[in-house]
This record gives C-alpha cells, structure tokens and sequence, in this order.
C-alpha cells in the first residue's frame, strides 16, 4: 500500500488544525483549477449519523482518538464536575442495567466488556441543534453525555478495520478535519448539503419553538437530573424544531409528499396536511431559497437527486389519511424505512408536485444504478440511500450500510464515466457522538448554524490522491464550492469562506 502522507500541522487558536492558510474567498488558485478542471462527473453519497472518532477514530494516519488528551474526552457534568464514570440510559432517561458502567473515556463499543458489534442495532443519541452546541461547548466537547439522551454511549467507537468502506480509504483519501455543515441532524444538515442554509418557518406555532434561557441554552426542567444519575430534561420537545426567531432547525416535515405529514382528508393527495399532526407539527411552508440545483440549472449544467426508495414511497405517501402507510419511517424487513426529512428538494416550491424541475431532477434510487451502468449520470449526483443503508443506529446497523455503499462505489468503478469522476461519501452529522475535535470557528469558518463536531468523509476516483490523508479543513459546505468552482456557477451565500473546495485531494 502507497504510504500516508501527512503535512505539517500547526494549531489554530487552539481551535482548528490545519495544513496551510486556506484560499482566499472566490479564489481558485491555478494549480487547483487545474486539476478541478479533470472532474467531469461529481457524485455525492450521503450517510447518516456517525462522527470521526466514532469510525475512523483508529485509522492510521489520522488525527484519531490516541491523539485526544484528557481535556478533549473527559466528560462533565451539567455544573462543570467531571463525571466518576460513563452511565448508559434507557428509553427512559435511567441508568440502563444492559450496559456496564464504564471508566470517564472513550471506550470500544465492538468490544468487552459491551461487545456490539456492527451487524447489531444500537442506541441513537440524540442528534439536535441545540443540544450540538451545548455538547462541543466552544470547542472543549466535554458536555457530549451530559446533553445526550443515552448518557456515556456518546463515548463509543468501532475498529473500522472491519468496514468495507474502510479498505476505500486506505486505497484512496480520508478526509480528517470535515466536519457537518450545521449543529444537529440530519434534516438541517440535509438542507447544508443543497443550499447552505437554514429553512425559514416565520409563522410557526409556540409548540415547535425551542425554549431557551437567557444563555441562549436549552431551557432544562427544574428536574433535571445529574448526568450520573439520568438523561437531561428540557422543555422543548426533541431540542425544539424552531428557533425563537422562526428558523427551522431541527426535524419538520416537507409541505409535499412524501412526507411523515399525510394528506388532508379533503386536500389534495400531493400535499402533506397544512394542520400538520401531534407528532411533527405542521409542515415547513414551501421555501424559496436558491439551491445548487438552481444554479446547475443555470448554466445548463445537468443533475439529479436520486433517492432509495422515493417512487415506493411517493405512492405511499399520496394515499388516502384514513390508509395505512407501510414505507415511511416503518422498520420491518421488507420496507425500505424511508425518511422523508432526508429528501431536502422536497422542501422548495421549484421542485413541488406537477414542476417540470421535479420531474427532471427528482429520482429513484435505482435509475441511480441503471445510470452508473450505462453510463448516464449527469454531470453531479446527490444519492441519497434508502434509511435501511444509510447507517443510522436505532433503526439500522453498520454493516449493512457499509456493505451497500461499498457495492455502490465498486459500481461506480466499473462505469464507463469512471474516468473523470470525483466520488465523495460522506455523512449528514455525527449522530449525537462525541468527536474531540474542535469544530472551527469565527468570521469565515461559521455562524450561528455551524459548522458542528468532525464527521467522516471519503474522497474516492481515479484523480484523487492514493493512500492519503487529507488535513485540509472542510465541512458540508466545501462540497458546494467544489461544485460551483468546477462549472462556473453563482455561488451560495451560506458557503463557508475559509474551508477547502476539496481539491486538495486530487492528484
């Protein structure tokens, strides 16, 4: 195997390693354009809920775990105490007797003494924008158990020796200093990925808006336990869907189906219900905000998000109220488990039901694979696998996702575009688990959205770096400047000014 190669690091406010002072805002040095210029095809892979640490944290080469020191892992209390040990809880919020009670680190979650290993379902962390912020703690991560849901199991990690995906990294770039484009989950990290941006829902009830106390913190009820004894407590459910001044921020449902919102029993079946129901509140109105399929569009640049699962659940989703849905958010063996919080185009009125751009650029997964084999992709696509694959613990495990977008990559090998195409894997958010490094902070690398904790990201085609580790700072963002770089477009304002445009990786 072709040695890693690493590049001098130095620290940053001690906030942010990096290799070199990265590009000035709107510049593409001539080097970079370059090899920018090779990149014909760019196809995003788009997985779910895992930080750095959590699977790579042991990769050679790597900022990982044996490098955090006991100021960037020991965990602390709500009142600043560090915590005699880790404590797993339940359902409940209580201490979980199926997990032993182990020391204030990280620990193995593949190995003894809590032996999970990847086939098995696992606990998911809560995932939120608040609770993200107040876990990285400006840049200490230290409150990473204390604001969780399942306490100490944010301490976990796998060897990712086992992992398919792993072999990809050795074999092409792993990118150690990317992290998510905004704190929290998926859903605003989805909408990270395509317009850099935050949705607006302006008019939202009192019921999804986060309460929070004159820190700015999530308001924590009077009993609220020590993060020794139980889950912390806050009034707003699920972290709050929405910022006291009308961003959307954490889970909400899109306005069009599929969406976990069904029909109104006298509306139209394209709509999910405007009166919403007890469980997401009501839909997110329509946004207008320019996406990266509005510029592509622009230029005459071709493109498609292609989804697992979304014809199934397109059908399923337009039935009648009073019908059973079987392929949205249901956990069986024959359902594709389909998140409709995970689809962000769903969201904007140029992509609504009956558009010409929805029916061009809204796909299934598998015209997505029809596509790679006769090589037919379009210039970038976004895939988005079906919840089954996308390895989010609770309702999936590791391996199955691991051994599906394994498949997808060896697919894409064997395409006829192979030649000038730059894949990139990479995952929404870190799930709720802790990673020790500090996100980067302060004019140019973020704003009050983000960027959030480390997660993992993999550069892989036949022009990018072999057996490398890339320490350039990037996050979800970085990936619409490489694609706005690339085919000249207008750029998003919610791009980070100072992280990479990827193209570090390439040769």
């Amino acid at each position: 195997m072709v040695p890693f190669r690493t590049c001098v690091v130095a620290a940053a406010a001690a906030l942010l390693v990096a290799c070199a002072a990265p590009t000035p805002p709107s510049v593409v040095a001539p080097d970079a354009a370059a090899r920018m210029a090779r990149i014909g095809h760019v196809v995003v892979i788009y997985a779910e809920n895992h930080s750095f640490d959590n699977m790579y944290g042991l990769f050679p080469g790597a900022e990982g775990i044996a490098q955090a020191t006991p100021e960037q892992y020991v965990q602390r209390d709500h009142d600043g105490t560090p915590l005699p040990e880790l404590v797993v809880f339940g359902p409940d919020g209580k201490p979980n007797p199926a997990f032993p009670r182990m020391p204030n680190r990280p620990f193995r979650i593949d190995a003894p003494p809590v032996s999970r290993p990847p086939t098995t379902i696992v606990p998911s962390p809560i995932h939120a924008f608040f609770h993200n912020q107040e876990q990285i703690d400006g840049g200490r991560n230290d409150r990473f158990a204390a604001m969780s849901t399942v306490g100490g199991w944010v301490m976990g990690h796998y060897d990712g020796s086992q992992f398919e995906l792993w072999r990809w990294a050795q074999e092409y770039t792993l990118a150690d200093h990317f992290f998510m484009g905004a704190f929290g989950g998926s859903y605003l990290n989805h909408q990270y990925l395509v317009c850099a941006c935050a949705p607006r829902h302006a008019d939202a009830p009192a019921s999804m808006r986060a309460r929070l106390d004159a820190q700015g913190k999530l308001e924590k009820k009077p009993s609220s336990p020590s993060a020794r004894d139980g889950a912390v407590q806050v009034y707003s459910s699920g972290g709050g869907q929405v910022t006291p001044d009308g961003w959307s921020v954490n889970t909400s449902q899109p306005p069009y189906q599929p969406s976990g919102i069904a029909p109104a029993a006298d509306g139209p079946l394209t709509m999910a219900d405007p009166a919403g129901n007890a469980s997401s509140g009501v839909p997110v109105p329509p946004q207008t905000a320019r996406t990266i399929g509005d510029t592509l569009s622009a230029r005459g640049v071709q493109w498609a998000w292609y989804a697992g699962g979304w014809m199934q659940a397109l059908a399923d989703g337009m039935q009648a109220p009073a019908v059973k849905r079987s392929i949205i958010y249901t956990r069986s063996p024959t359902s594709p488990n389909f998140q409709p919080h995970h689809q962000p185009f769903n969201y904007f009125a140029r992509f609504a039901p009956g558009t010409p751009d929805r029916a061009q650029h809204l796909k299934d997964g598998d015209e997505f694979m029809q596509a790679i084999d006769a090589g037919t992709l379009p210039a970038v696509s976004f895939y988005k696998p079906a919840g089954v694959n996308t390895q989010h613990p609770s309702y999936t495990d590791i391996a199955t996702g691991d051994e599906h977008i394994a498949a997808v990559l060896e697919r894409l090998r064997r395409s006829p575009q192979w030649n000038d195409m730059l894949v990139v894997v990479t995952y929404d958010e870190n799930g709720g688990y802790w990673d020790h490094v500090p996100p980067p902070s302060g004019k140019g690398w973020g704003d009050r959205f983000g960027p959030g904790t480390r997660i993992p990201t993999l550069l892989v085609g036949p022009m990018v770096k072999k057996g490398y580790v890339d320490k350039t700072p990037y996050d979800t963002t970085s990936i619409l400047k490489f694609i706005t770089e690339r085919f000249d477009l207008e750029p998003l304002p919610g791009v980070r000014a100072r992280m990479g445009d990827l193209t570090n990786a390439l040769q």
